[in-house]
């Protein structure tokens, strides 16, 4: 079975925090998908593409946390003033 490149992103770079009632903000997981994608060499389709992929996959109330490689990079990219 093939998995779209929006399955893959979730898998590689999010999990489901159970025990969490606070999320990813909209900015955050997209700018963790850009640099998920940076680092897999794969291009991020435009925006209200992956918005959409993501209403389709993440249900309301799931709470996504960041984790692997490209959440390093996210945040480092995101924030290197602290760096």
């Amino acid at each position: 079975m093939a998995h779209s490149q929006f399955d893959q992103f979730l898998s590689d770079a999010t999990y489901h925090d159970l025990e969490s009632d606070s999320t990813l903000d909209g900015d955050s997981l997209y700018g963790l998908y850009t640099s998920w994608c940076y680092l897999s060499g794969k291009t991020p389709r435009a925006e209200h593409v992956f918005w959409a992929a993501m209403r389709q996959r993440v249900g309301p109330g799931q709470c996504l946390k960041m984790k692997g490689p490209a959440a390093a990079d996210y945040i480092l990219s995101s924030y290197q003033a602290v760096v």
